[in-house]
């Protein structure tokens, strides 16, 4: 009975995968003013509080992470400047990390490419704010040693589909829709 049991045990971690949790994270984001240029633009970090990569055999073929808003910062300034903005990003002006403290990424799909850099396209869906939407992006991925490494070419995303909207007289005037992202993720 106990060989019955560990046999099913094996072939349905074959049939739908193995769970690797996420044991290093690197996320980094860019926002810019109307005018996108380096002078005119934010960037920092957000850490990844949890998540799992899916593996089957050495493909990915889905996972989920999750990413701590209240970790949002700052990198590009310091002092009280840095202070200001990182409170100004997590406050009802953007992301309301008091009403959502996480927001979430869940692998729909992962298809090979013909990029020798980005060896992957990751599709899936994005949760920030409560909203949900898809979000693609081309990925190196590479399995070593039981550690799998995903690591994001930058992508970018609309943050108005997910309410992240500017709250000032002149609403988003000053700040481009546009987001940008990488994403390293490791999973053993």
């Amino acid at each position: 009975m106990k060989k019955i049991f560990l046999l099913a045990v094996l072939a349905s971690g074959l049939a739908f995968g193995q769970a690797k949790k996420v044991v290093s994270s690197d996320v980094h984001w860019w926002g810019y003013k109307v005018a996108k240029s380096q002078a005119s633009s934010h960037d920092g970090t957000i850490a990844v509080k949890s998540g799992n990569i899916v593996m089957k055999g050495n493909e990915i073929t889905g996972g989920s992470f999750v990413l701590d808003m209240n970790s949002i910062n700052a990198t590009d300034v310091s002092g009280e400047t840095q202070g200001k903005l990182n409170g100004h990003l997590k406050n009802g002006d953007f992301f309301e990390v008091e009403k959502f403290p996480t927001a979430a990424f869940k692998i729909t799909s992962v298809k090979k490419n013909n990029d020798k850099t980005y060896n992957r396209t990751i599709n899936g869906n994005l949760t920030v704010k409560g909203k949900t939407n898809p979000v693609s992006f081309p990925a190196n991925v590479t399995v070593k040693d039981g550690v799998v490494t995903l690591t994001s070419n930058k992508f970018s995303f609309d943050r108005q589909k997910f309410d992240v909207a500017y709250k000032s007289s002149m609403k988003d005037v000053f700040v481009k829709d546009e987001i940008e992202m990488t994403v390293k993720v490791s999973a053993k």
